[in-house]
């Protein structure tokens, strides 16, 4: 009689293992497919920003201005003269000279 009901647990048991090992695939299987939807809604998100900036980057398809397709430009762009003043040296060591013809000031004049 004892060798019948252990039988008996014995199935149950694995019955039991089976079918934790079914729920077990069966999250497995959930979490994946939640993994999966987000990663796909991650790639479409970063191909949306990635199309939107690459339209408002393009002043040719950028609708805003309706007809006038004007590339801004900077003030200085046409400035002949443009950053000439960094290449020359910042300060040359001044010294003090108490003779108006030969101060700085009147070589420069």
């Amino acid at each position: 009689i004892v060798d019948d009901d252990d039988e008996d647990d014995d199935d149950s048991d694995e019955d039991d293992t089976a079918e934790l090992l079914r729920e077990l695939q069966k999250i497995k299987k959930e979490r994946a497919e939640e993994q999966a939807k987000r990663e796909r809604e991650k790639n479409e998100e970063e191909e949306r920003i990635r199309k939107e900036n690459l339209l408002k980057g393009n002043p040719l398809l950028n609708q805003t201005d309706k007809g006038s397709y004007k590339i801004k430009k900077r003030w200085d762009d046409d400035v002949v003269f443009k950053n000439c003043a960094k290449s020359e040296p910042k300060n040359k060591e001044q010294h003090f000279i108490n003779d108006t013809i030969r101060s700085e000031f009147h070589r420069k004049f």
